[in-house]
């Protein structure tokens, strides 16, 4: 490639932002770690995790500049193709868990831009939600079962405004005292005591939703060798992630500090689910009314989220389910049935899967005592479950250091071997320690069950799988 149109440092940087970051991730953070008390585990997980995270990342796409498959294809070439099937699996099984949260999320998102405010969805019977939850969900497993994809660039464009004002969010919100001083803003204290949290076992079982927001970087991986001077352009490029990410998240969380009082939120379950489920929308409702321009913020967010929501549903069905059946290395594993193709060309047997996998989530939370608990619930379900993907990219680079001779990668995360193995493992105890820890859920037995039983069950079918296919070969 000629040295023009290799990519900047910089431009690396600000793609791996918009991908990795999100305004969610800073209510979150927020929410549940005891407001401004999260800056410092926010430090602490960008300098102990997400930074090594991120080049470990470089090196492997590096090694593998010619696959197109991701961590698949990692695992493959490093370990081996029944190890890359079950890397393949775990990608899509987790996202059965997202499928199934994206409906309540749109549905969410609708009634904000409709009620202009959170009680409104709240109050209705969990049935109710759930079942139109169901309906939604239903609705898009036919639109992919069709093969059509027409929210496709709609969700670009969504994901493209969350971004956008997740950065507006900061900037208006501190010149807001300027403009409206009279604000009613909520006083912060920055002292010692105040900012180091409470190592207890609610810290704990929280940080899997710390570990969910700064993943997902392996995204960018096919874009390490294009970058002008790898070697050195890439780890420039990742730190600087790793440093406005941290400026966002810091920035973030005091803003959100001078609007709402972390005692308010964690008075009741019922508050802490509330700020869950609504927090995001308050926090724009509230920017408005500092601006003097009513709930116009609130409404262009909800609209955003919405499309957002429902765009993303459509594409976890097809593009995972894809990823897995299309892959000639997987196939071997996989029953003939998944493999059935419909006129439309969509994987039909695979989409049927999804709706009994997902379909059962939204019903089990049919019995859940409220409509802002089942989003409290799925966002911890999905702290819990998406992360574990990463284990395979921690093992994938692993498997590379112990046979760097062979592949020859163009950049290196370090020169030092052990270094690399120890960070390689560290990594990788870090998710499977707050993945495990955060299904527990204080005083909710049916969340914790759900927490345990999702990923066991999402995990038995992966490897009960392969032996159908074994004994379809066998009868053949």
């Amino acid at each position: 490639m000629e040295q023009s149109k290799k990519i900047k440092w910089y431009t690396l940087a600000f793609m791996a932002f918009s991908t990795v970051w999100g305004f969610g991730n800073v209510l979150n953070g927020f929410v549940y770690f005891n407001g401004i008390q999260v800056i410092f585990s926010w430090i602490m997980m960008f300098a102990l995790y997400f930074v090594p995270y991120a080049l470990m990342v470089g090196e492997l796409g590096s090694a593998f500049k010619n696959s197109g498959g991701g961590v698949s294809s990692w695992i493959h070439e490093t370990i081996g193709p029944k190890c890359a099937y079950y890397a393949g699996w775990t990608y899509w099984a987790c996202h059965v868990t997202y499928i199934a949260s994206k409906g309540s999320g749109g549905l969410k998102a609708l009634s904000w831009m409709v009620f202009q405010n959170g009680t409104t969805y709240d109050t209705f019977p969990t049935l109710w939600v759930q079942m139109a939850t169901l309906v939604v969900f239903l609705f898009f497993c036919w639109v992919a079962s069709r093969g059509l994809n027409p929210l496709k660039k709609l969700a670009t464009i969504a994901g493209t405004s969350m971004f956008v004002m997740s950065i507006l969010y900061i900037l208006m919100m501190f010149a807001a005292p300027v403009i409206n001083p009279n604000g009613g803003f909520v006083s912060m204290d920055f002292s010692w005591k105040n900012i180091i949290p409470q190592f207890n076992v609610g810290y704990f079982t929280s940080l899997s939703i710390l570990v969910f927001a700064v993943g997902g970087c392996e995204k960018i991986s096919p874009y390490v060798n294009k970058v002008e001077n790898p070697s050195k352009g890439f780890p420039k490029g990742m730190i600087t992630l790793a440093i406005m990410v941290m400026v966002c998240a810091i920035l973030g969380t005091i803003a959100m500090g001078m609007m709402f009082d972390p005692t308010v939120i964690n008075e009741s379950t019922e508050s802490f689910n509330s700020y869950v489920s609504n927090g995001a929308y308050w926090a724009f409702q509230k920017l408005g009314q500092y601006y003097g321009v009513g709930n116009a913020l609130l409404i262009i967010y909800a609209a955003c989220n919405a499309i957002g929501q429902f765009s993303t549903l459509v594409l976890s069905i097809d593009a995972p389910l894809r990823m897995l059946l299309d892959n000639e290395d997987a196939r071997q594993f996989i029953p003939s049935g998944l493999l059935k193709k419909n006129k439309y060309g969509a994987y039909i047997n695979g989409i049927w899967m999804v709706v009994i996998l997902s379909g059962s989530i939204i019903l089990i939370q049919s019995i859940v005592p409220g409509a802002a608990a089942v989003l409290a619930q799925l966002n911890k379900l999905n702290s819990v479950t998406m992360p574990l993907r990463y284990l395979w990219v921690f093992t994938a680079y692993i498997a590379l250091r112990k046979s760097l001779h062979k592949f020859n990668p163009e950049y290196q995360f370090t020169k030092n071997q052990s270094l690399a193995l120890i960070a390689g493992g560290w990594c990788f105890f870090v998710t499977a320690f707050c993945c495990l820890f955060g299904m527990y859920v204080k005083g909710d037995m049916l969340s914790t069950a759900m927490n345990v039983i999702t990923p066991f069950v999402l995990t038995a079918l992966g490897l009960i799988l392969p032996i159908i296919k074994k004994n379809e070969k066998t009868n053949a």
